[in-house]
């Protein structure tokens, strides 16, 4: 994991970052513990995408489960929330 302290993020500024990015996406630690992740532009827009990505492809799954009758229909939120929690479902 590339690790830049907040401490060194005050002190050298930018840099720090900098420096470290050319290794991978920097974890922020503040006070012992990661806060932040710091990534590239083109990190970020890839991560955006394949998130894009999956989000199409669950929905485009569900269209196809509903044109093929796989569907559960339910009264209520608390119905639908109910059948999820049951287990093998």
């Amino acid at each position: 994991m590339n690790i830049v302290p907040a401490q060194e993020i005050k002190r050298r500024g930018m840099a720090a970052v900098d420096d470290a990015l050319a290794q991978g996406p920097v974890h922020v630690v503040k006070n012992n513990r990661p806060q932040y992740v710091v990534l590239t532009e083109d990190s970020y827009q890839e991560l955006l995408e394949a998130q894009q990505e999956t989000a199409l492809a669950r929905i485009k799954a569900s269209l196809e489960d509903a044109a093929a009758g796989r569907i559960t229909r339910h009264d209520s939120v608390e119905a639908l929330m109910r059948h999820l929690q049951q287990p093998g479902e």
